[in-house]
Order: C-alpha cells, then structure tokens, then sequence
C-alpha cells in the first residue's frame, strides 16, 4: 500500500524521493511551486536517467488558482539531416530505436526549464538558477545508489545498448549491468549542470554546452546539427480541456496524447458505472481506451499539421461514441505497439499554484547516446516518426514527434484541485484515467488508489492481437469476467509491476490542506514543504 501523505505548505512527488525532496527544500526556502518542478526536474534527471534526462523532452501543465492553465511545451524537433531518403539510404525500413540514427530530435528539456524560470519570475519567483540546481548537482558529483528499476532496465536492454556510444562506459561496469547499491557518479554532467547554473538555460541550445553537444552528435552520427540546437524554443501552448459533472480537466494538447487521456475519462463519466474495481469499471476503461487511441492514431501529429481536434471533445462526438461501446463484450482493435519510459512529477505550493509536469527519454536510457563530453544521454523520441511519406507521423526536418507525454490537471466545483499522472508509453492515459476515477468516482484515497492493481490494455507480451495485461493482485472473479466478455487477458506474475507506470497525485482541498502519494512501483515519494 503507498502511503497517503498530509501537508499544508505544499507538496512534491516524484517517482524518487531525492528528486521531492529537492522541490521541497525549494519550497520551504521561499520559493514557489514552479521552480520547486525546475529542481525536481534536473534532480530527477541524475538520480532517475534510465527514465529521463537533460537530453530529452519535456511538459509542464501550470495552473494558477481560478485561471486558465498554460502548458510549456518543450519538445524538439526532428534535425535538419534526418530525412526519410538518409535513413532509407542506409537501408532501414524504420527509424531504429538505438544508437545514432535513432538519436534525431533535438533535446528539448532544458528549453522547458528556460520558460518555466520566467513564468516563476513573473509570478514572484526569485531563487537563483543555483540554488534550483543545487540537489543535482550535488547528486551528480556525489553519486546516488542505483535502484531495481535502473538495473532491470540495464539488464533487459544489454543487448541493444552495449554497443551504443558512450552507454557501457557510462552505465555499466566492467561491461555488466551493476547491481542495486552501486553508486552512479556523473561527473561530466555534475559540470554540466554547474555551466549551465551560471551561465542559463540558455547556454543548452547557443552557448559552450551547445559546442560541447554537437561536437558529440556529430562523432556519433546523430543527424541534429548546432542550427537545429540554436533554433529550439519551448513554447507556451494552451491545454485541451473537458468539463464532466463535477469536474474540469485539463490535458496538454498535440503533438502529445492528452486528447486520448481527456477522451477516455469523458467517455466512462458516460457509461454510468457506479462500482470500483468492477468488471464494469475495468471493461469500461478499455472500451473507452479503443475509442480514445482510434482518434489518436488517426488524429495526433505535429500542431502544424493537426485538424480540428476540438470536436472530440464535445458532447455530441462524445455521446456518440460512448454510445458504440458494449459494456457487456470486448470490442475489436487492430493492435498498435507502445512502450516508453518516462517520469512524471507533481508540485503544488502554499498559495494553490499547482504544476503537472512530464520529462523522458522516451524508451529506457533513450537512444543510448551518452554524449561524453557533456554527460547527457540523449532521447529516441524520433522513433514515433515513419518512414511512409503517406503516414500521419514522417519523418520530416523540423518536424515535431508524437509524443506519449501528457500531465494532467483537475479542478472540481467544490475547490479542489489534483495534479496526477504516470509514466508508461501508451500506458499513461490508462493508468491515469484508473487513479483518477479510483480517487474522484470510487472514494479511494490518494495513496490506495495508486497502489490498487492496475491492468494495461494494448499488445499483450508475445502475441499477435492487443490483449490485457494485468498485475496478480486482481479479484479472480474479475479476471474470469474479462475473459468471459472476450478480452484477452495476459496476468503477470507480478503483484507491482513496472510497466504498470510509476504514478503520483496531489490533492489540494479548498481549506488548503493537501493530501498525496507515490506510487509502490517505484522508488518515489511525496515529500510536503
């Protein structure tokens, strides 16, 4: 069971506790809730690199009380050399997912850090860059003790990644996974961290780091150039939203998945179930999820290519499609593949302001890429794109991915505000729209309605169509209904599993108390101010 945790002056969670408690010392030294997420950010990015890292991208939802919230979005473009006609030149009939030529978006993170430092300044923030990346450097320089979450996905990807340049040097000892316990010191990226605390954010993208990141892109291959770097800017973009009964949330908009997220839950607010950890609840989350990633495989790509998405989110697209699904049998699905491995982290401070925040590499450790100089292991997050011109993803200099990324935000009638979210690939819309409707429409509190077991609807291990994978901890009863309905369920023999996601949620009730929690699956924690 995770523990459900009370405070009044704020709160972080974070999916390691180095990375809240680092946004809490930010938050009781006077500083506000966004720049307690700019040093969970970089903190989580030491401790936590398997999952993400300065060389990825990155979201922020913002949300001020009883304002519209603003979404950063900070996610790079495809380099001005990575092109359907190179990658096919050099006989692939995909992107790959390792190594150089998967390493072809620029790194948009630290941009988000940039923007999100003056959104705080504008609302009153005053603590200096140093002073945010204190913790992470630190960690950088010190060490930190790596966990089972860092050796199993060094492990499980060895094959793949000891041939990747700079991974084994960086990662791996004497050529082998480490064992939990080893102390994981970055001293290339604690100077990192150091230069950019002086000289700004800024330095990432037009200054000596930018030199020090193409140089290294360039010896590995990667097709993103010093003009790809200097061009990115994090944008502020607003969210997507959809009110039900009691309720309004928010999602980030394309090129991300917070259009699937926000569908699904107005989808099953439709279906009327009024029983937690039903056959009802599980089964309508699925159906709902089917409807939801039809439109998103069809829908989401880069915001300049994007239609009118706006219509999925209204009553009547809704009723609709709420209305073609059985809640007594499974529908069908052409499956789609979908893993990725991220973090998500949640902040809210004293005065309400409330930040839902998103950071990854995409897969684990990304493309591989440790750029040696800089210590940063860059993202694979180009693997989304297609080599099919025709595709609604291809690969095109300058554009954006689809992203799996999405944070999201509530805010009920009553006063309440939540912050919530996971990591997990396609994952992610599933595991929130499962906490959120555990805590708002079953009662769960916080820490209960994370650890409940949790199922993932998509392409089961080994297999040919999209089936249920569930953690061994549901009612069998359950189970056998699932099957019943024609679902085609795959149990894990894990009563916690990783690939479940690692999810956190913070409440903040309209008196200003605030309740919040971890998720068991990981090596998190909330931590109040």
């Amino acid at each position: 069971m995770s523990e459900t945790v009370i405070g009044e002056k704020g709160m972080v969670v974070a999916p390691h506790r180095a990375a809240a408690e680092a946004g809490a010392d930010i938050l009781r030294a006077g500083g506000n809730a966004i720049e307690a997420m700019i040093a969970a950010a970089a903190t989580i990015a030491v401790v936590y690199p398997h999952m993400n890292g300065l060389g990825g991208d990155a979201f922020f939802l913002i949300a001020e009380p009883r304002k519209t919230p603003r979404v950063i979005e900070a996610c790079g473009r495809a380099g001005s050399l990575a092109t359907i006609e190179s990658h096919r030149a050099k006989g692939y009939d995909e992107i790959p997912t390792r190594g150089p030529d998967a390493a072809l978006t620029v790194a948009g993170a630290v941009s988000g850090w940039l923007l999100a430092s003056e959104a705080a300044a504008a609302l009153g923030g005053r603590l200096p860059r140093q002073d945010l990346l204190a913790a992470a450097i630190r960690h950088a320089k010190e060490g930190v003790e790596v966990g089972r979450s860092f050796v199993r996905c060094v492990s499980d990807d060895r094959d793949s990644l000891c041939s990747v340049p700079g991974f084994a040097d960086h990662f791996m000892v004497d050529g082998k996974p480490p064992e939990v316990g080893w102390c994981l010191v970055q001293p290339r990226l604690a100077d990192t961290l150091d230069h950019l605390a002086h000289a700004g954010f800024a330095d990432f993208y037009r200054g000596d780091v930018a030199g020090e990141i193409v140089a290294d892109l360039e010896a590995a291959g990667s097709p993103v150039t010093r003009d790809d770097l200097r061009r990115q800017e994090a944008r502020l973009v607003e969210p997507l939203s959809v009110t039900l009964g009691d309720a309004t949330l928010f999602n980030t908009p394309p090129p991300t998945q917070g259009l699937a997220s926000l569908i699904i839950l107005a989808l099953f607010e439709r279906l009327g179930v009024r029983r937690g950890e039903s056959f009802e609840h599980v089964h309508g989350l699925i159906e709902a999820t089917k409807q939801a990633f039809a439109v998103r495989d069809a829908e989401v790509t880069d915001p300049d290519h994007v239609g009118d998405i706006a219509r999925y989110l209204e009553p009547y697209w809704l009723d609709t499609a709420a209305a073609r699904i059985d809640m007594a049998r499974a529908g069908p699905w052409p499956p789609k593949r979908g893993d990725g491995d991220t973090i998500w982290m949640g902040a809210i401070d004293g005065d309400g302001l409330s930040v839902s925040f998103i950071q990854s590499l995409y897969w684990e450790f990304g493309s591989g890429v440790v750029l040696p100089r800089t210590g940063i292991t860059w993202q694979n997050r180009g693997i989304s794109f297609s080599l099919d011109p025709a595709s609604v993803n291809p690969l095109t200099p300058g554009r954006r991915p689809f992203h799996t990324l999405n944070p999201a935000f509530a805010r009920f009638s009553d006063g309440r505000t939540v912050v919530y979210g996971s990591m997990g690939g396609d994952g992610q819309p599933q595991f929130q729209s499962a906490i959120f409707t555990r805590y708002a429409r079953f009662g769960m509190e916080p820490g209960e309605a994370i650890a409940a077991p949790r199922w993932r609807w998509g392409r089961t291990w080994g297999e040919s169509i999209a089936g249920v994978a569930m953690e061994s901890r549901f009612d069998p009863d359950l189970v056998a209904a699932l099957v019943r309905a024609g679902h085609a369920v795959h149990e894990l023999g894990l009563a916690y599993s990783d690939g479940m996601g690692h999810a956190g949620m913070i409440i903040r009730r309209a008196d200003g108390r605030l309740s919040g929690a971890s998720d068991p699956r990981c090596d998190g924690e909330a931590v109040p101010a």
